[in-house]
């Protein structure tokens, strides 16, 4: 029927609005209607409809057009080219699907030239309200998959109590005090009979039309998530695993997951795979790599094998790694909790100063190191410890309390010191803590290594669900649903924000659907298992605040820097050779001269920007809605200069594209072999008392194997490698932070050349990036076996490679 409806050309209609009134009526003109009939249809499935209008004299100026899908099926729409008979010509770009004429009936595109909705010409106010109010919806009945609709609800959604019962269950996220948490997108899915404030898990979850994957997004995604499947389910097939909690025997065996790869099972041995991945068991046996399947080596592998045993490196990928927003600066001595001690025990840390002075080898005092800003520490204490007796209820898993110490060497390279494991107290037994240092005794050395080991894996929990899921993924899906619901798509700052959001609502879906809900991989694989989000939401509740999102407050806040106007970037930095700081802040200054040249282009002075009704609307919502259970928090800016304007804007842009860069694209590097990064900490220390003297001999007599199985199981490292490979990948059609393919439309000079600027800025930062992986002077990024710091550099090929910026949270 579409084929025949393109041969009558009567497959799409088109309206062409006016942007005047009547000057009689003072009313909208009548819109000038016309079909459209198919006149070229390429080998890239781009088909081309041309529609002939009639326009009367006195029609003015085109403000937008209407179309409609007289199409059974929807279809995307590039673009609207307008030319008049002179053959003047102008580009509307659309960029939308569309669904059939049922659907959505027709679709108003405004012409690409942007207004404050004061400066809207009169034709198209009407147009532009009535748009807004579509995309509001009304809040009630369940989405389909053609809608374009944004609206809130909370995460009601991680449990699986239908099927598993209790043991399925999952608390609200948000819209309570106990477990305040950002909003996401309303699904409307009906809910559950067995708990009626969460809502079922049933079929794909809604994101609105325009959120969803490219064709060629969708396709690689798929792809490539089907062969890490398919990496992860093979070790565990051919070791014949009946224990899903198995270990490795060696660490030969781990090491040839990389060097000789693994012989693929036959179809019938796949067992739940096998009716999802035959065309791809079959295009794999066909390939080059027949039969054998490989994971590639990571970056640190590649560069230094045995990289991950060393101290320096652990210390090293504290400013250099996936997770450069934990450390933080010493600044009081002794150490101390802010949790009640009647609950968890006292609240003084067991690292003293003399154990610290002598790991310093008497140097300097511990006060002295203080003061002159030499200690550094990861503190995983007060976030992990109210949840230790619960995570060490569950099985094959276990959990402390830590603290880390390090201290800044004259050579600008941080020394580890110190490790703090504390479990919190219980009605049966009083709180234990121990402090762990290196030693040439071998017991003590090995029992340092499972400590590192253990602090390992907090900070990949805390990586995974604060500084990546939390502070990007979570917090910034608020951030489009009020863009959509209150800012036109003819708005100026609608167009700045709209490339930062691209496939942020899908790839935040997917997460619901298979990592982050309960039993999903992040609860199968990560130390927490069934709190993971609880944690989260703690985490928010304690931490997350707006105006410490951007790079230097963050900085700050963690005593990593001190404002100081005569230094680079106004700041000056605790530790000079700062990997992420440096090239972090080369590209939030980037950021700030394009944003805060464009805000100058529209907002002239603060009534400007008090008077946008749209712009104040859409961060009111931001603040009451989006993250509603922080609303009267005092430290949200108020948008009331173009000043204020800018650095919220250059905020929200940061999240969105550099901070989850720099902590996304570098987990199959640091993290892909997993020693390097255990997600998962499954045994105790053998000296937590009281002693298991079994297990303490086993240790004794095998070490190595004690190490092994403190390590994640077969199953949960192979599963975790797999998906960071997929979560470290750029899509072919990715779009760059500051990428041409991006760049504004419209005839405003002024913006074009500002945007040109900032291209050619960021290029020029990749050439300082370069420069600063070669300088040996910077031991932090530069030296044998080292993996360049590259995560910062904003440009970068499809696939793998530790590096690129790309404009959102897409993956």
């Amino acid at each position: 029927m579409d084929d025949v409806k393109d041969l009558i050309g009567r497959s799409m209609e088109l309206e062409l609005v006016s942007a005047e009134l009547d000057a009689k009526t003072g009313k909208e003109k009548p819109t000038i209607k016309s079909y459209a009939h198919k006149v070229a249809d390429n080998d890239l499935h781009v088909v081309t409809y041309e529609a002939d209008f009639n326009v009367p004299a006195g029609f003015g100026p085109v403000g937008a057009v209407l179309v409609a899908n007289e199409h059974g099926t929807e279809m995307f729409l590039e673009d609207v080219k307008v030319v008049t008979a002179g053959g003047n010509s102008d580009v509307i770009r659309c960029d939308s699907w569309l669904p059939p004429k049922s659907g959505d009936a027709k679709r108003v595109f405004f012409a690409n030239k942007p207004y404050l909705p004061g400066q809207t010409p009169p034709g198209l106010q009407g147009y532009r309200k009535n748009d807004l109010a579509k995309k509001r919806g009304d809040g009630t009945g369940q989405r389909k998959a053609t809608d374009r609709v944004y609206d809130y609800d909370l995460y009601n959604d991680l449990g699986s109590g239908e099927e598993l019962g209790a043991a399925g269950a999952r608390p609200v996220l948000g819209g309570n005090k106990q477990f305040p948490y950002p909003r996401r997108c309303r699904t409307g899915r009906p809910r559950s009979t067995k708990d009626p404030q969460s809502e079922t898990r049933s079929g794909d979850v809604y994101v609105p039309r325009d959120e969803a994957f490219s064709e060629e997004k969708n396709v690689q995604f798929s792809v490539k998530t089907l062969q890490s499947v398919l990496h992860a389910a093979v070790p565990a097939v051919q070791s014949t695993l009946i224990d899903p909690n198995q270990g490795f025997p060696s660490f030969f065996v781990i090491d040839k997951l990389f060097e000789d790869g693994v012989e693929l099972p036959r179809a019938e041995d796949l067992g739940f795979l096998r009716a999802a991945v035959p065309r791809l068991l079959e295009f794999l046996r066909d390939g080059p790599g027949d039969k054998v399947l490989l994971f590639d080596a990571p970056a640190n592998v590649q560069k230094d094998k045995f990289a991950w045993l060393r101290d320096e490196e652990f210390a090293r990928e504290t400013l250099a790694g996936i997770n450069p927003y934990a450390i933080e600066l010493v600044k009081e001595f002794p150490l101390k909790s802010k949790l009640d001690p009647a609950v968890y025990g006292p609240a003084e840390s067991a690292i003293t100063a003399e154990l610290l002075e002598a790991q310093m080898g008497h140097t300097m005092t511990v006060a002295e190191a203080v003061k002159s800003k030499r200690l550094f520490m990861l503190d995983f204490h007060d976030l992990f410890l109210p949840y230790v007796h619960k995570i060490r209820a569950l099985q094959h898993t276990t959990m402390y309390g830590s603290r880390t110490i390090m201290f800044l060497t004259d050579d600008g390279t941080l020394r580890l010191l110190a490790i703090e494991l504390t479990r919190p107290a219980s009605p049966t037994m009083p709180q234990w803590r121990q402090v762990f240092t290196s030693s040439t005794d071998t017991t003590k050395s090995w029992l340092w290594r499972m400590a590192k080991s253990h602090v390992r894996a907090h900070d990949a929990g805390h990586h995974e669900l604060v500084t990546h899921w939390l502070r990007t993924h979570c917090a910034v899906e608020p951030y489009i649903l009020a863009a959509n619901r209150q800012l036109s798509e003819m708005h100026p700052i609608y167009q700045l924000l709209r490339p930062h959001f691209r496939y942020t609502m899908r790839i935040n879906a997917l997460a619901r659907s298979a990592l982050i809900n309960g039993g999903g991989i992040i609860e199968l694989t990560f130390s927490p298992q069934r709190y993971a989000m609880e944690l989260s939401s703690v985490a928010y509740d304690k931490l997350w605040r707006f105006d410490m999102e951007a790079l230097p407050a963050d900085l700050v806040r963690r005593g990593m820097a001190e404002e100081d106007p005569t230094a680079e970037h106004g700041l000056k930095l605790a530790i000079k050779d700062y990997p992420f700081a440096n090239d972090g802040l080369l590209i939030w200054d980037a950021i700030k001269g394009w944003v805060q040249a464009y805000v100058s282009s529209y907002y002239p002075n603060n009534a400007s920007v008090t008077g946008d009704a749209e712009l104040q609307a859409f961060w009111t919502e931001v603040r009451t809605e989006g993250h509603g259970d922080k609303k009267d928090a005092p430290w949200w800016p108020k948008l009331d200069t173009p000043e204020s304007l800018a650095h919220t804007l250059t905020t929200i842009i940061w999240v969105a594209a550099a901070h989850h860069a720099a902590v996304n694209f570098g987990q199959y590097d640091f993290g892909g072999y997993f020693p390097n990064r255990p997600s998962i900490a499954r045994t105790n220390m053998p000296v937590e008392e009281p002693v298991d003297a079994a297990a303490f001999e086993k240790f004794l007599d095998n070490p190595d194997q004690a190490l092994r199985e403190c390590f994640p199981s077969q199953v949960q490292a192979t599963l975790v490698m797999a998906v960071l490979d997929v979560l470290s990948s750029h899509s072919p059609d990715e779009e760059y932070l500051g990428g041409m393919e991006t760049a504004p439309w419209g005839n405003d000079t002024a913006v074009r050349a500002a945007y040109l600027r900032f291209n050619e800025q960021l290029k020029a930062v990749e050439r300082i990036i370069d420069g600063r992986n070669k300088n040996r002077k910077l031991k932090n990024r530069c030296g044998a076996g080292i993996v360049p710091y590259q995560l910062m550099k904003p440009f970068s090929q499809p696939g793998v490679t530790g590096k690129g910026i790309p404009n959102s949270t897409s993956i």
